[in-house]
C-alpha cells in the first residue's frame, strides 16, 4: 500500500512543479510586455512633444501678436514729463533672461492722454534717450535727434519715432505690444489732397 501511494504522488508532484513554472514564465511574459509598452510609450511621447509643440506654435504667436501689456498705474508717468518704462515681450522664453525687458519712453501729455515711443531710432535701431532740458530725444549712434513730440529734428533717420498703441485699464497704462511698431505694422492708408478718386494713397 505504502508502496503505491508513493508512485502515485510521483506524476502529481510533477504536475504541481509544472504548472509552477508556467505560472512563472507567463509572469516574466507579462513584465517584460509591460516594460516594453511603458518603453515605447516614452518614446513615443519624447518624438510627440516637438511635433506638437510645432503645430500649437502658430495658435501662441497669434495669442502673442494680440497682447496688451500693462506698463504699471498711471500715478507712475507725471503730467508733462516723459519717462523710461518696461514691459515683458510677450515672445519670451525661458532662455531670455534679462533681454524679455524691451524699455519704452511714456510721456503723458494730460491726465489721460498718453503718448508711448518705442525706444528704437527710425534709423538703424539704435537706442534713444530723452533729454529733459532741452525736451529732446537723441541717438548716440549716428546723431539722430526727435523732437519732444517724436518728430525728426534732425541726423540721418527717415521718420519720426514709432509709437505704441496704448489705452487706460482699471488705472494701468496699457501698450499693444505683441510687435515691436515699425514701418510695417504702423503704416496707415491716407488720402493725400490732389489725388483724383476715393481710393486712399499709401502714406
Amino acid at each position: 500500500m505504502t508502496e503505491e501511494t508513493g508512485t502515485h504522488s510521483e506524476p502529481s508532484d510533477y504536475s504541481q512543479h509544472s504548472a509552477t513554472n508556467d505560472q512563472l514564465s507567463i509572469s516574466r511574459r507579462w513584465l517584460l510586455l509591460k516594460i516594453g509598452v511603458a518603453f515605447n510609450a516614452v518614446v513615443g511621447l519624447v518624438l510627440a512633444t516637438p511635433i506638437i509643440g510645432y503645430l500649437l506654435a502658430p495658435m501662441k504667436k497669434d495669442r502673442a501678436y494680440k497682447s496688451w501689456v500693462s506698463l504699471g498705474g498711471i500715478e507712475k508717468f507725471p503730467v508733462g514729463q516723459t519717462r523710461l518704462a518696461t514691459y515683458v515681450n510677450p515672445w519670451k522664453s525661458p532662455s531670455d533672461g534679462q533681454t524679455d525687458d524691451i524699455p519704452c519712453w511714456v510721456q503723458r501729455r494730460t491726465k489721460t492722454e498718453f503718448t508711448v515711443f518705442a525706444i528704437n531710432c527710425a534709423h538703424l535701431g539704435c537706442p534713444v534717450r530723452w533729454f529733459p532740458q532741452s525736451q529732446l530725444f537723441m541717438c548716440p549712434c549716428h546723431g539722430g535727434v526727435y523732437y519732444a513730440d517724436g518728430s525728426v529734428a534732425a541726423g540721418p533717420p527717415p521718420r519720426g519715432l514709432f509709437k505704441y498703441q496704448s489705452k487706460i485699464v482699471g488705472g494701468d497704462l496699457q501698450i499693444f505690444a505683441g510687435q515691436i511698431p515699425t514701418l510695417s505694422n504702423t503704416a496707415q492708408l491716407v488720402n493725400i489732397g490732389g489725388c483724383k478718386g476715393d481710393s486712399p494713397c499709401a502714406g
